[in-house]
């Protein structure tokens, strides 16, 4: 009888003992997360953005799909210019496909020809026309045997609109250019072998990326790149806005509240290119400071990175009066490097 007691005594301990240790939790639970009146516990909130990460994106199996080769633009002796469209999900998951546009010069005569990925940097919509600030260097090298092709981006000239988000939008211009690498094989001109990048200012801050996610050795020249981290590389150039970088810096207090911006940045990622580089800037650029572009060059010297250093005293961010010179440069190291 007195087990059966001490028994009984024991689980109901037990029992108090526990409703006691679950309000202490609680309690502690809620000093740290505080119930608001819509909640009854602490909110997880989404991080759609996780997958725009470098690292991520490095991971991500990437769709291709069809280069369409549209309307012809001009033609000449050596080369046709003619729209290009491509159709896929910028967010990689296949559900919500988007067309983007862009440029493409193809060599006349019959043949297979290398190819050079060229990426613009920064125009206003406003005044954007599909081949700003890659029509001059496609011709050039088109015109020396090369297929070119330049893609608008999202919410540029017959593009479809971007994403709603300023840093969505941007991150979307990776898988953009990501799909474009994968889908090169449907350009029946192609030599299937040689792929180059150009980027320029923004665009070389994108072709850094690019060779960073996906780890491949793509010759690449870099004029005036972007490079300094993220998210200063755009704070520096709030100025320009209409409302002063105030949208910016709203979306970007949000953005660093719920995402590592490293994982973002190149400058934390440069170790991971292989590729063989050429680097252009001239010493009056006031878009991209020399230093920004010195800075790295030591860092890549520093990461035994292989590149060539071109400085041009006196250039601008456009490397004129020097743009004869970069572009010849710029042609030589391609052919260089053809298989």
């Amino acid at each position: 009888m007195k087990k059966n007691i001490l028994w009984v005594l024991f689980i109901i301990l037990g029992f108090a003992s526990g409703v006691i240790f679950s309000r202490y939790i609680n309690s502690f639970y809620y000093s740290l997360f505080p119930k608001t009146e819509n909640s009854t516990m602490l909110k997880i909130l989404p991080k759609p953005f996780e997958k725009y990460s470098i690292l991520n994106l490095s991971e991500t199996v990437v769709k291709p799909s069809n280069i369409n080769i549209e309307e012809e633009i001009s033609e000449n002796e050596d080369f046709t210019s003619n729209l290009f469209s491509i159709s896929f999900d910028p967010t990689l998951k296949d559900k919500n496909t988007k067309k983007v546009t862009g440029l493409i010069n193809l060599p006349t005569k019959k043949g297979k020809y290398p190819i050079i990925l060229m990426l613009r940097g920064y125009v206003d919509q406003k005044i954007y026309t599909t081949g700003i600030g890659t029509q001059r260097g496609g011709e050039y090298f088109a015109k020396n045997g090369f297929i070119t092709i330049a893609p608008d981006f999202l919410g540029y000239a017959g593009s479809d609109t971007e994403a709603s988000n300023i840093f969505e939008s941007r991150f979307q211009t990776y898988t953009t250019a990501l799909t474009l690498l994968d889908s090169l094989n449907t350009i029946a001109q192609w030599d299937q072998k040689n792929v180059f990048i150009w980027g320029h200012s923004n665009g070389g801050q994108i072709a850094l990326t690019l060779l960073e996610i996906t780890g491949r050795q793509i010759p690449t020249v870099l004029w005036a790149p972007v490079s300094k981290p993220f998210p200063y590389s755009i704070l520096y150039y709030t100025d320009e806005s209409d409302d002063l970088g105030k949208l910016i810096r709203k979306e970007l207090s949000q953005f660093e509240d719920n995402y590592d911006v490293n994982q973002y940045s190149i400058h934390n990622y440069l170790n991971r290119i292989k590729s063989p580089l050429q680097i252009h800037q001239g010493s009056l650029d006031d878009a991209v400071p020399i230093d920004w572009t010195n800075d790295l060059v030591q860092k890549l010297e520093d990461l035994e990175v292989d590149f060539k250093y071109h400085k041009y005293q006196g250039a601008d961010h456009n490397l004129q009066p020097s743009w004869n010179l970069a572009v010849q440069q710029s042609l030589n190291f391609f052919q260089s490097f053809i298989k």
